[in-house]
């Protein structure tokens, strides 16, 4: 599927309704530039999920949980700071990943395709202009 956002609000509408009909045991893995809007979706899809704080990029610490009502965890993994998979085995991604409470979203996703699972839904992000995006989901 693919969609062209006109603008942040509608990035993070898209993500908001996707939010809404995340379950738990589920994995997506954002790909995109430096300002290609994974984080304003990601945003967008907390809020969708019931998270009532404030989501940023967890750059310097690389993982942040946060409880919703249902009793899931919402882990937001942002990998900008690490090099390869190998920095990224001490996360206990393992874990995360096998958690069945578990809805796991990745920025930079590409930095460990090795250790993601095969069945995720990828999510691409392309600059279009300022504030257009192209975004790409694909289910595997």
């Amino acid at each position: 599927m693919e969609i062209i956002t006109k603008n942040s609000q509608e990035t993070q509408k898209l993500g908001q309704g996707i939010g809404f009909k995340l379950k738990p045991k589920k994995i997506l893995a954002l790909y995109g530039d430096l300002g290609a809007g994974k984080t304003t979706f990601l945003q967008g899809l907390a809020k969708g999920l019931g998270v009532k704080r404030r989501v940023i990029s967890p750059t310097f610490v690389f993982l942040k949980e946060y409880p919703i009502l249902d009793g899931s965890i919402f882990y937001h993994l942002d990998l900008y700071r690490i090099e390869n998979s190998k920095d990224a085995l001490g996360l206990g991604l393992k874990e995360i990943f096998d958690d069945p409470k578990a809805i796991v979203v990745i920025e930079w996703a590409d930095k460990i395709e090795g250790l993601l699972p095969k069945k995720r839904t990828d999510i691409y992000f392309d600059y279009l202009s300022d504030q257009e995006r192209k975004i790409t989901i694909k289910e595997k």
